[in-house]
């Protein structure tokens, strides 16, 4: 008798915290929707199905149906059949790549008369379900070469597959999965060695224009960089701190050796001297490494190498790897182009949209750049520029404030899960929503690359809310039955 009723308790046990966020999140965007969307000329009711909200209306119901259908399915059904289902992922992505037709410069959707869907959206629930999947299998290790192999090529199979299909954006949200790892094992160091690259990719593009000698600028700055980056992995990590201020002294003697020579009216080559002084790093790490056998420093010696490669080979990537138009998103992020007529216009038009809002902004429909169609793409990928234009920044804030707090307690519920499939689940789940959300806002306001990705439940689109809906409630019902597995 008491079993019975538990396992009804436990079966009732939805977390209605995210649900309620969710729901609030949906209706919220909807409103957004019709308020980007708002023709002043020819109004429509915002249950007008010809018009976008009224769409989005209609997958807003398909989507309460799928997660409520979700809702049902015995969670053992999503780890059987996880690899299965990502495989047939895959194959949907190559037939699209295909078979689509080319769209705004992409191949990624699938036309079906009046319906488009993206089969790229669908892959994020799908790569999440496969990481569970292999990480749940019995002693699985992380730290093995096998292993790092498989969890990368599950992650950039369909990547690569979408920047096919021109859908770099995409692309870059699956790579989000790579905190996942990091929660699971994967050391630290990899983040650092992530946001290295980062830096110096933007240090190398940024500043490739100014040459000084020999190198850029951006290559002086670049090889300056790398040997504090020695510096802070051998004072974190080998945790030999006279050894950290001795290669800080050793590349700091070589800049001071060149500037009192050109003070005897020597002209001097900074970006040769910082090159020495890099070369001179790297000699010591080598005789650290013969002398000491650890092989940290040996580490720390491939990457300073393979962090001059990389920078040598910045200017090659963004010239010849990346489409013009990527070019110019990036030029303008990094504020090396204006450009307000072309890759700028949305960017430019965006931060007027949410400028003119101020602090309490001009009341829902009362919003003038988004009614008047200054902003391109305002209903979808910009569609928080219209929050900002009519609630101000204090709506925006509260907006901001909501989605932390949401993906802040999806992270409690994925650490209070009880097996590794519901954890590692539960964490690529945060890492989608977290990407997107720090994206989307910061390509809307500016600071960072129009790169084409959606605000999480707000932007309009059927394939985006059906792929968060489900990405949700899976997790939603792996939860829900946690304590019974």
């Amino acid at each position: 008798m008491y079993q019975e009723y538990n396992e009804k308790k436990e079966i009732g046990s939805i977390d209605w915290i995210s649900v309620g966020f969710y729901l609030l999140f949906v209706v919220m965007g909807w409103f957004s929707i019709y308020a980007a969307s708002f023709d002043l000329d020819n109004a429509t009711s915002i249950f007008d199905l010809s018009g976008r909200a009224g769409m989005q209306l209609i997958w807003m119901g398909a989507s309460l149906v799928v997660a409520f259908a979700i809702m049902k399915i015995d969670t053992s059904f999503y780890e059987t059949y996880a690899l299965l289902f990502y495989s047939l992922g895959i194959l949907l992505l190559l037939i699209t790549l295909v078979i689509a037709p080319d769209i705004n410069g992409s191949r990624s959707w699938f036309v079906l008369g009046p319906i488009r869907f993206q089969p790229a959206e669908f892959m994020k629930f799908l790569i999440a379900l496969a990481l569970s999947r292999i990480f749940n299998v019995f002693n699985f290790k992380l730290m093995t070469t096998k292993n790092l192999l498989l969890v990368s090529a599950v992650i950039l199979l369909p990547a690569l597959i979408v920047i096919m299909q021109s859908e770099t954006g995409t692309a870059l949200v699956y790579l989000s999965f790579i905190l996942v790892l990091y929660r699971e094992g994967l050391p630290g160091v990899s983040l650092f060695i992530g946001l290295a690259a980062i830096i110096l990719f933007v240090m190398g593009v940024k500043f490739s224009t100014e040459i000084i000698g020999m190198f850029s600028l951006g290559e002086l700055i670049n090889m300056i960089l790398i040997i504090l980056f020695v510096v802070v992995l051998i004072w974190v990590y080998v945790k030999r701190w006279r050894t950290a201020v001795y290669v800080l002294g050793l590349g700091g003697s070589i800049f001071l050796i060149a500037f009192l020579t050109s003070l005897f009216g020597v002209k001097v080559d900074y970006s040769l001297a910082a090159l020495i002084a890099l070369i001179a790093v790297a000699l010591y790490l080598i005789y650290l490494f013969l002398r000491y056998r650890l092989r940290d420093y040996f580490w720390i010696l491939l990457f300073a190498v393979s962090s001059f490669a990389f920078t040598e080979s910045v200017e090659f990537a963004f010239n010849d790897v990346l489409q013009p138009h990527q070019q110019m998103r990036i030029k303008v992020a990094l504020g090396m182009e204006e450009d307000l007529q072309g890759s700028g216009y949305h960017v430019g038009q965006s931060k007027i949209a949410i400028g003119s809002g101020g602090l309490f902004g001009k009341g829902y429909l009362n919003g003038t750049q988004t009614k008047l169609k200054y902003v391109p793409e305002q209903d979808t990928d910009f569609i928080f520029c219209t929050i900002g234009e009519e609630f101000g920044f204090v709506g925006s804030s509260i907006i901001v404030i909501l989605f932390l707090a949401f993906i802040i307690h999806l992270a409690n519920i994925a650490e209070r899960q009880t097996t590794i499939f519901g954890r590692v689940y539960g964490y690529g789940v945060v890492s989608v929503f977290a990407f997107h959300l720090l994206v989307n806002i910061g390509m809307v306001i500016g600071l960072v690359p129009v790169i084409g990705i959606p605000l999480p439940l707000f932007s309009y689109g059927g394939s985006s809310l059906l792929g968060f809906t489900i990405l949700l409630f899976i997790f939603l019902r792996i939860d829900q039955t946690r304590r019974r597995l």
